[in-house]
């Protein structure tokens, strides 16, 4: 009996015993390989070269009988071909050729998804798709840093240029598009009760795949920067999965920090902080780099939303480093100084490229600025505030006094802006050189327009009013901020409230993706959310 013959019989009996880890075992892809897979290549480029594929299909065909309806187990005609591509791999194949290599691994793991689509018998491919999903995950993002290997698709695709051509797949992209139809295969899962968990309640059938694939999907996503497409997992998910928590630990922090990210991408901080927040606290303790990468965005997204992080914190390990990025913006945000604050998240300060590469930095900079002015104008109230007397006249804050002193930090914002550009300052003729684009001639003032008026020191504060941050109203005819109901409580508290409590109170705890209850009750009708849906017939 030849080694390939010896080879198939033992995938027959492991395919009657539907034992799909070791059948994951069997079918290694990556070098070096055991000196088994060199005989078994051996014998393939004498016996079935290409010429003789049809022979080969054959000879699988033979040793593989496939399962009846009594039967226990045993093969299937996808699966017959997925097993004939798998050897065409292995006969074929050139590690030396990464980018024809990531080819073929994507042709076989297609072929390996026909496989899972078998309601009876595809469970058994699912740890083999895991396994080569990653091993062509890894493939794609080392291809993705070696520009000068794909190079020419890169070409190709900026050659079919043009206003209506759909927008080009990047090779990380396509990657993940495979592995996302085997993803589909698991959500579509049809086996077991609706609730997709078996009697120990764990999930059952291929459902076990939705967050192992689903995390490798978000990963090549995330890397090419295709969010729509991560969207499209996390809304498969959230309408076809079981409850997160039946996953295990590892499978649940990769997923919410993936969906904490995506929701933080889309400006939903509040969102992006609970599943960050969830990711972190199951993280282990000892996967310093992981709680590192989560860390970076919670800290940001509770930064956003008026926490800061405390000391503890930022002396863990998983946060070496980030006490000195981080702790000088709350600085500036609580002190309410506008310059410093600018100064840290200009493009040309220090940690602005480690701030962009993580994609943090515009969110800080263009959503913070408000919480900057709150505390601007807490710290005007405190120090020349008017606190409310026998009178009955409520306590109130003078804007022209806001005003001059915003006045005071927009000049040191212009000084010390200049002083990190260019060691001296520069007048606004020389930053711009004068230029009006033409169509805007007229109408765009060509002086340096950063300089705070009076009429947006109102709209600061009345937004301010609006989003719940400051608590009273603007008397426009005395250019104050008067606080209402400070009779039973401080005028501070009252008319400064924390940022945090009113930001969670309006929240919506929901997070869409991450599904946290069974949908199905006592195997009953699925039940459909629809609080947020619009009467029939509205626009």
């Amino acid at each position: 009996m030849s080694t390939i013959d010896q080879f198939l019989s033992e995938i027959n009996q492991i395919l009657r015993s539907k034992d799909g880890q070791k059948l994951r075992d069997y079918l290694v892809l990556e070098p070096p390989l055991p000196p088994l897979y060199g005989v078994i290549v051996n014998e393939l480029r004498g016996i079935f070269p290409a010429s003789k594929q049809d022979a080969l299909e054959a000879q699988c065909k033979k040793l593989l009988p496939e399962y009846d309806d009594g039967e226990v187990g045993g093969s299937w005609t996808s699966f017959i071909s997925f097993l004939v591509q798998y050897f065409v791999f292995l006969r074929d194949v050139n590690v030396a050729q990464l980018l024809e290599t990531h080819d073929m691994l994507k042709l076989l793991l297609q072929s390996c998804t026909l496989a899972l689509s078998d309601t009876t018998m595809g469970i058994v491919a699912l740890p083999s798709i895991v396994s080569f999903s990653r091993t062509l995950a890894r493939l794609a993002i080392g291809l993705d840093k070696r520009p000068d290997l794909i190079a020419h698709l890169t070409q190709m695709g900026a050659g079919t240029g043009g206003e209506d051509v759909a927008e080009r797949v990047t090779l990380v992209e396509g990657s993940a598009n495979v592995i996302r139809e085997a993803l589909k295969k698991c959500l579509s899962e049809k086996v077991g009760n609706a609730t997709g968990l078996d009697a120990n309640g764990r999930p059952d059938g291929r459902r076990i795949g939705i967050y192992l694939l689903g995390n490798i999907c978000l990963k090549l996503f995330f890397h090419c920067r295709k969010l729509r497409s991560a969207e499209f997992v996390f809304n498969s998910v959230n309408q076809n999965s079981p409850p997160l928590f039946h996953y295990a630990a590892s499978q649940r922090v990769t997923y919410l920090y993936y969906l904490g990210r995506y929701h933080f991408a889309n400006n939903h901080f509040f969102r992006a902080q609970s599943a960050l927040q969830a990711a972190y606290d199951q993280c282990h303790r000892e996967a310093v780099k992981q709680r590192r990468s989560i860390l970076v965005y919670l800290i940001t997204s509770n930064i956003i939303l008026g926490r800061f992080p405390s000391m503890q914190v930022l002396a863990r390990p998983e946060a070496e480093g980030l006490r000195a990025i981080f702790l000088p913006i709350c600085q500036a945000i609580t002190k309410g100084d506008l310059a410093t604050f600018r100064s840290l998240l200009d493009m040309d300060h220090p940690n602005a490229a480690w701030l962009l590469q993580k994609r943090v930095l515009l969110q800080l900079r263009n959503r913070c600025e408000v919480l900057v002015w709150r505390s601007l104008a807490r710290r005007t109230f405190v120090l020349s505030g008017f606190t409310g007397d026998a009178t009955k006249k409520a306590p109130s804050l003078s804007l022209e006094t806001l005003h001059t002193l915003a006045l005071y930090l927009e000049g040191r914002v212009s000084v010390v802006g200049a002083d990190v550009r260019n060691g001296h300052s520069e007048d606004s003729e020389t930053r711009h050189n004068g230029y009006v684009d033409p169509d805007l001639e007229g109408e765009v003032d060509s002086e340096d327009g950063e300089v705070v008026s009076m009429d947006e020191i109102e709209s600061i504060v009345a937004s301010l009013i609006h989003q719940d941050l400051l608590h009273g109203y603007i008397s426009h005819r005395y250019l104050r901020f008067v606080i209402t109901g400070a009779k039973a409580k401080p005028a501070l508290e009252v008319g400064f409230p924390n940022v945090w409590n009113i930001i969670r109170a309006a929240a919506d705890t929901e997070v869409p993706g991450w599904v946290k209850e069974d949908r199905v009750q006592a195997d009953g009708p699925r039940v459909i959310k629809i609080t947020n849906a619009r009467p029939a017939g509205s626009v």
